[in-house]
């Protein structure tokens, strides 16, 4: 049984009892993350605004145009705060979101073809209109370069809002959002590496290519320690830096090539687990004082060698980055590209600029008619059927959700309007406010049109772990 002190006529558990018990499902954690990730990545933003908006808007600017140069004599990257940010500090971004691709293409969501095929269809509609309705805008000219900026989908914000309603939504239409944007995300990626790269460095891309041989080997050779594939894959970051390609595609090559296979099989992890608990029982017993002990501090230490042993690497890896990309890599790069100067006096005329309506029409309408459409399509041609416990309205409402495009698309628009000042502002001023609009409406939408669940428990005392999670 489980043991519990009383604090104040109330059982406690300690927070060391509490870490042996709690256990959540890798989906459950990946929500939890993002939803929490998603109300600092709003609060960052916020903070953005208001000091780009403010006396402040200058030092803002001037901040993150300062240079940070590493290496050595011969050799060194010298960039501004913005670039090491959206070039570096994002590969790391990029990185978790490869191995969130890899494990739902494997073990996910996406594993099973027929259970996957709705969100696919849902999530290509959702990546297509847009494109198409900012196409038919800005037909030509440099303007054309913004297409793929309505095609993304901000997974932190929209989970976020999503979960805001808690339990007026069905757990299935949660996944059924964590599937279509990362069907979306790959879309971006595909993206960003066929149409947003610049000109070519072939001996970089020789170098990056020669690095994707190496972290293959590792692979295909049983090698399940991190360290060597993060060494090779800052090389790798570094060549494609160089040579063109957009660096942050570095983190999605490393992912994909990282294993997925535990070194150890559970049964045989049991088995010596078994073993080894045996053999600590029995140092125990000898001398309690695991200080003096070396038998006893080495029998755990292997123990723990066997946990880890017993884990994918990749799995591994999402885990211990996860935490640092959505709580620290998103939060710092809304703060250095969120800071918008907004002209409110003629927010009429900037939003009708062909950059910034494209862009909103993309996310607002775009989103609506290709993720509804096409599912509403695909279910009535027979091609899929709608998870159980959904129907259109809760479909309509997660296509507005799906129309808040803040981290990519930010980050594709500071890719096509590099050299356009203007119509970077433009756009990232579209993207705030049809995000905020998307946002918005499809919550409202889901909030009168979805009913409140009721829970066996709803109403009698949680419990500390519950309130935990």
């Amino acid at each position: 049984m489980k043991r519990k002190r009383r604090l104040l006529g109330k059982e406690y558990i300690a927070p060391w009892e509490r870490a042996f018990d709690k256990v959540l499902s890798p989906i459950d954690e990946f929500i939890h993350r993002q939803t929490t990730s998603g109300v600092l990545l709003m609060l960052c933003a916020v903070i953005a605004l208001f000091i780009a908006n403010s006396s402040m808007a200058h030092h803002y600017h001037d901040f993150f145009m300062l240079y940070f140069t590493i290496g050595l004599e011969n050799f060194q990257l010298s960039k501004s705060l913005h670039h090491w940010i959206n070039d570096g500090l994002m590969a790391i971004f990029f990185l978790v979101v490869g191995l969130e691709l890899k494990r739902e293409l494997l073990v996910g969501e996406l594993a099973n073809v027929k259970q996957a095929l709705l969100p696919i269809i849902a999530a290509v509609g959702g990546m297509l209109v847009p494109a198409l309705i900012y196409i038919s805008i800005n037909p030509s000219g440099h303007t054309l370069d913004g297409w793929g900026i309505p095609m993304a989908t901000d997974i932190a914000f929209a989970l976020g809002a999503l979960a805001l309603l808690g339990n007026r939504v069905p757990q299935s239409l949660l996944m059924f959002l964590v599937a279509l944007a990362i069907v979306d995300d790959l879309g971006a990626v595909i993206v960003i590496a066929l149409f947003y790269t610049e000109s070519l460095n072939i001996t970089a891309l020789m170098l990056a290519g020669f690095s994707i041989f190496i972290l293959v080997c590792f692979n295909l050779g049983g090698v399940r320690t991190l360290l060597p594939y993060i060494l090779i894959g800052i090389i790798l970051w570094i060549a494609m830096l160089k040579s063109g390609i957009h660096a942050t595609l570095a983190g999605v090559i490393l992912a994909f090539t990282i294993p997925m296979k535990p070194k150890y099989d559970p049964k045989r992890f049991l088995s010596q687990i078994q073993e080894g608990v045996e053999k600590i029982k029995s140092a125990f017993k000898k001398n309690e004082n695991i200080l003096v002990n070396d038998a006893l501090r080495s029998r755990v230490r292997a123990l723990g060698n066997g946990v880890n042993l017993v884990q994918a690497p990749a799995q591994t890896l999402e885990l211990k980055l996860h935490l640092s990309s959505a709580y620290l890599v998103i939060p710092i790069f809304a703060l250095a590209n969120a800071g918008v100067p907004i002209d409110f006096g003629n927010i009429g005329g900037v939003l009708s600029h062909p950059v910034a309506m494209g862009i909103g029409l993309g996310l607002v309408f775009g989103k609506l008619i290709g993720i509804a459409g096409f599912t509403w399509a695909a279910v009535k041609l027979g091609v899929s059927e709608l998870p159980k416990g959904l129907n259109m309205n809760h479909i309509i409402g997660v296509s507005f959700m799906g129309g808040i495009g803040f981290t990519m698309s930010i980050f594709i628009a500071e890719l096509g309007f590099v050299n356009h000042p203007q119509d970077l502002l433009m756009a990232k001023t579209g993207i705030l406010f049809a995000s905020l609009t998307a946002g918005l409406v499809g919550f409202t939408w889901l909030y009168l049109t979805s009913k409140k669940t009721h829970t066996e428990d709803e109403g009698q005392e949680l419990e500390p772990e519950t309130l935990h999670h």
